[in-house]
């Protein structure tokens, strides 16, 4: 498995335009878009910063992930991608070392990347997601 570089950061926010607030009228950072992902039940937010990106993520449902995650952990830092080169091998590789996988095969993700996530029990407590574009 290649790991590329930090892809993005992903931040669980409650409400995407008033967090936007931070990153662009304050911090400088420009907004390059917001983006719904229905199958995820989120709406994203991209701000690039250097190589990588910082992602706010808002729920569209109370059932959705993110609405769960801050139902139990509050807003803050969800989880960390790492863009890979080839991420079926990638899952196959981290299974085969005994990785616990939330995705055996990718799904869609925001700006038409495949993505994956490893499960927080095999990675000390943070949400991985591997990403390919």
């Amino acid at each position: 498995m290649k790991i590329l570089k930090v892809d993005h950061i992903g931040i669980a926010v409650n409400n995407i335009e008033e967090a936007k607030k931070l990153y662009t009228d304050i911090l400088g950072i420009p907004h390059t878009g917001n983006e719904t992902v229905a199958e995820q039940k989120v709406t994203t937010a991209f701000f690039p910063v250097g190589e990588a990106e910082v992602e706010l993520l808002e729920s569209t449902a109370p059932d959705g992930p993110i609405a769960k995650f801050i139902e139990t952990k509050g807003p803050g830092i969800q989880h960390i991608a790492f863009r890979v080169e080839n991420l079926e091998q990638a899952l196959e590789e981290l299974k085969a070392k005994g990785v616990r996988l939330i995705d055996e095969k990718p799904r869609k993700g925001a700006g038409g990347a495949k993505i994956a996530f490893l499960h927080p029990k095999s990675t000390f407590g943070v949400l991985v997601e591997l990403s390919e574009r």
